[in-house]
């Protein structure tokens, strides 16, 4: 059987890191309470009146030229591919093996299902 150990006292050390613990957490609380108090002081503030509407822009629209809308599309593509974390050769070629695998015995699957539905109607018809 195993033997049971007995707990040993708290050293001065592990209890003056409590006392800070506990500190910190107090204090988190009081900050916590202080920001919900003003958010209830910002609710119940009547609200100020609108800021006026912004000035409308002329009816004119900045045509761009199909070649540089183009051009910025190449430029967004260039960026997203950035973006891409590519998969290693070695990934590469171990997920085209299992799609390879997975497609010859669905295959081959579907290809008993043929012939044995298509014998069956055979011996129907017949």
């Amino acid at each position: 059987m195993g033997r049971l150990k007995r707990k040993r006292p708290a050293s001065s050390k592990k209890t003056g890191r409590k006392r800070a613990a506990k500190k910190n957490i107090r204090q988190e609380e009081q900050q916590s309470e202080v920001i919900t108090q003003e958010a209830v002081q910002k609710v119940s503030e009547p609200k100020s009146p609108a800021p006026p509407k912004a000035i409308k822009p002329s009816g004119r629209k900045v045509e761009l030229s199909s070649w540089s809308k183009g051009i910025q599309f190449l430029r967004e593509v260039k960026i997203e591919l950035k973006k891409v974390s590519w998969p290693s050769r070695k990934e590469t070629m171990a997920s085209t093996v299992v799609v390879i695998i997975l497609v010859i015995i669905v295959s081959a699957f579907l290809g008993l299902v043929d012939v044995g539905l298509s014998s069956l109607i055979g011996v129907i018809l017949h």
